[in-house]
């Protein structure tokens, strides 16, 4: 085996949660696999073979900036998958961190992990997206790490990076140059991009194309409740998870339009000159974003650079007025954890009194229904504190309520099963990991309790992430999540609204924050 010396500290990296998870799963060695592009060579730790950083795309950066996604250029020589690939541009410059230790425009690379490896396998596919809105954050994390899941269920995980934020999801369509029309979307358009890849390769690696699982958790959630309204990734997924992925809308033309002329004011360009913008160093475009965010983060037209939902690569927003009907077939489970908002909150927010916490509550509600909504809250949630009132209501603003609106939209469809669940499960921490944390549900679905710091040293944890996770494994096979460790799982629909309440004892129940939802829903105008 010939190993330059990176690639030879990155496979002995003691630092790397592969590696401690190979320590028990047993000896180490190198694995060789074929792609469309060329060999990659990862690791093979016990049963399981890992390879990272592996193309499924071209460097976006010169004149590939703001286009479509393209193939990556064939390699001849082995190349080495023992690391994971750099992460999207997202940092400002002013301030010298780096997302993941690296970032480059060259980040369209993904990571896999499986038992197999050209077996003639048929592995479902769980395709992860990574969460940090459509801005920030990669699928580098050690969160993500797939053995777990590999191990229990013989299954292949992949997770992938992608452009992001500006260089994403900057819509310059509407500015009079043809080459530029859908680069409100390249985003999405990579991730899609990566699915054809998983399409076109999988079967070296013993996975099934045709039992591909898109999932995701917060903006991953978002992300795969976008490639559900996408004619470009029909067909390319089979079963769909959003967790915590409140999007029901995305922005249109007139509000992505407001955002790019702010950027072309920030880099003193014009829409004539518009093309420069492809010979622009990198740190000066990452310094306009986060001046545009900063300038607009409080005001009406936002700081948000997602999606735009352009009519032809986004015919439709996701969830509103109704369900996008581009894949109704897709069975899709989503859902919500019971206090989102801890994981967000500022210190203070753990100790509210009630004058405090009623002057938060207003500000998300508005004063005309404070009475009404804390009344409902205190008599569905006795004993409550102060402060866990204000994280229950501030959190189905955010995040529950548009869970349970996706699964009414996406079940009014009438096609493939919608199941809905609520994540009640509390962890022993204080402050941000209090209570039922946004991302909670990430470590109970990958099987990576044990590791986590909201569920290590929980026996309890470990226990509920054993049926969570089969559970999920499950729907990737079959698209039915009924594996026989939870109560049978019944779809959602609005006349019986059964919802997978996840705890120590996990119960399907019947519109169980009913009062909850009839006060809040229409206060949110969703």
């Amino acid at each position: 085996m010939n190993m330059n010396r990176r690639g030879f500290l990155q496979f002995t990296s003691l630092g790397s949660v592969l590696l401690s998870n190979a320590a028990v799963l047993g000896q180490q060695s190198t694995v060789d696999a074929n792609t469309q592009f060329g060999r990659i060579r990862g690791i093979k730790a016990g049963e399981v073979n890992i390879f990272k950083g592996v193309p499924y795309g071209a460097n976006t950066a010169g004149e590939n900036r703001f286009m479509p996604p393209k193939d990556p250029t064939p390699w001849r020589e082995y190349k080495e998958a023992f690391a994971y690939g750099p992460a999207a541009p997202q940092s400002d410059p002013a301030t010298g961190r780096q997302q993941d230790g690296y970032e480059s425009e060259d980040c369209l690379v993904l990571n896999i992990w499986t038992r197999g490896k050209n077996d003639g396998g048929k592995r479902p596919v769980m395709f992860w997206c990574h969460g940090g809105g459509f801005r920030t954050l990669s699928g580098s994390s050690p969160r993500y790490d797939g053995t777990n899941l590999v191990m229990r269920g013989d299954v292949v995980v992949v997770t992938i990076n992608h452009r992001l934020n500006m260089m994403g999801f900057t819509h310059f369509g509407d500015m009079g140059h043809n080459q530029f029309e859908s680069s409100g979307t390249i985003g999405m358009q990579d991730i899609v991009h990566a699915l054809e890849w998983v399409q076109n390769n999988i079967e070296q690696f013993g996975g099934d194309p045709n039992r591909v699982m898109i999932f995701g958790e917060s903006g991953g959630g978002r992300k795969v409740a976008t490639l559900l309204g996408m004619p470009s990734a029909k067909g390319l997924f089979h079963t769909a998870v959003i967790e915590s992925g409140a999007t029901l809308r995305l922005p249109d033309r007139e509000r992505a339009n407001y955002l790019a002329e702010q950027v072309l004011e920030e880099l003193d360009l014009t829409k004539t000159n518009l093309p420069q913008i492809q010979q622009i160093p990198l740190n000066q475009i990452m310094a306009a974003y986060h001046a545009v965010v900063a300038r607009n983060t409080s005001t009406d037209a936002g700081g948000t650079f997602a999606p735009t939902m352009d009519g032809v690569v986004l015919p439709y927003h996701p969830f509103w007025p109704s369900a996008s009907p581009v894949n109704p077939e897709i069975p899709v489970i989503v859902g919500a954890n019971r206090t989102e908002m801890t994981y967000f909150a500022d210190d203070a927010a753990f100790s509210l009194d009630e004058t405090n916490m009623r002057q938060r509550v207003a500000e998300i509600v508005g004063p005309d229904n404070l009475e009404a909504v804390v009344n409902v809250y205190r008599q569905q949630n006795p004993g409550a504190s102060s402060s866990e009132i204000f994280f229950l209501i501030s959190s189905d603003s955010r995040y529950v309520m548009q869970s349970i609106t996706i699964a009414e939209r996406r079940a009014a469809l009438n096609a493939g099963p919608t199941y809905l669940y609520y994540l009640t499960w509390e962890t022993a921490e204080t402050g941000r990991g209090a209570l039922s944390p946004h991302t909670l549900d990430i470590p109970f679905i990958f099987d990576n309790v044990r590791d986590h710091p909201l569920t290590s040293g929980s026996d309890t944890a470990i226990a509920l992430a054993d049926k969570i996770s089969d559970t999920i494994i499950e729907f990737a096979h079959s698209g039915n999540p009924n594996v026989g460790k939870l109560p049978q799982w019944q779809p959602y629909n609005a006349e019986t609204r059964a919802t997978m309440v996840w705890n120590d004892i996990s119960q399907l129940l019947i519109d169980p924050i009913s009062e909850q939802r009839q006060v809040m829903q229409p206060i949110l105008n969703l």
